[in-house]
């Protein structure tokens, strides 16, 4: 059985901006700042690295290095630091900090990739079975329900459900063991190259792709396709 591993953040979806994310938050909470406050405000959380998904802050404040290292371990890590990387900026009620974080979990604030649903589809039509290994602390489901895209995969690996992150290669057996896949017949497509790049330590080949702005990559997961289909050559002729 061949699979696709595949993560989730920069690699099949990308959030929104940083000023687009607070716009959203700002409004669902009914506050008004002006437009220069709102640019401000917006690249003060972007160098603290505040929104999950987005830019790695600028620097970890020292208080929050150990949750910085072990924050896709549980929900609660996941939250603590990303609303403690946000409380490094002023904002004019405190409780959005909160809400902050609770945006980012919604559908709303994440798109797929151009090319997304056409590879994930013709994989499933081809028999190739599917999961999403990801880093995360909340649960990336109803972004991919709401989106049309859920029916195109076959299991979610997800670190705060196991207590565990990439680039540990025990992630990455559980996805392989949920497929029901050999490793050596597993691809393990990515962005970030030491997390996603464990996989290779289990014996999966890893495919990378850049982490840009859906607007800037309409195409760059469809090589994924000419990759399967030379494995299932290269099986066919053994």
């Amino acid at each position: 059985m061949i699979a696709v591993l595949f993560d989730f953040s920069g690699t099949l979806f990308r959030i929104e901006s940083t000023e687009s994310w607070l716009r959203g938050t700002l409004t669902e909470a009914g506050i008004t700042l002006s437009e220069a406050e709102i640019a401000g405000t917006a690249k003060a959380l972007e160098a603290a690295g505040a929104l999950p998904g987005g830019a790695n802050p600028l620097r970890v404040p020292d208080e929050l290095a150990g949750l910085w290292a072990t924050r896709d371990e549980s929900a609660e890590l996941h939250r603590a630091t990303y609303t403690g990387l946000s409380r490094q900026v002023p904002l004019p009620d405190p409780r959005l900090h909160d809400h902050l974080y609770d945006r980012h979990r919604s559908p709303a604030a994440w798109q797929p990739y151009p090319d997304t649903a056409e590879v994930l589809r013709t994989l499933r039509e081809n028999g190739i079975r599917v999961g999403v290994v990801s880093n995360i602390g909340w649960d990336l489901r109803p972004v991919f329900r709401e989106h049309g895209i859920d029916p195109y995969v076959d299991a979610y690996v997800l670190s705060y459900e196991h207590g565990m992150q990439k680039p540990d290669p025990r992630l990455f057996a559980a996805a392989c063991e949920s497929l029901r896949a050999d490793p050596a017949r597993t691809l393990m497509v990515g962005d970030d190259r030491r997390a996603d790049g464990g996989a290779a330590a289990l014996g999966c080949g890893v495919h990378f792709v850049e982490h840009l702005p859906v607007a800037e990559r309409p195409d760059g997961l469809l090589p994924v396709l000419d990759l399967v289909n030379g494995v299932r050559k290269d099986i066919a002729a053994q």
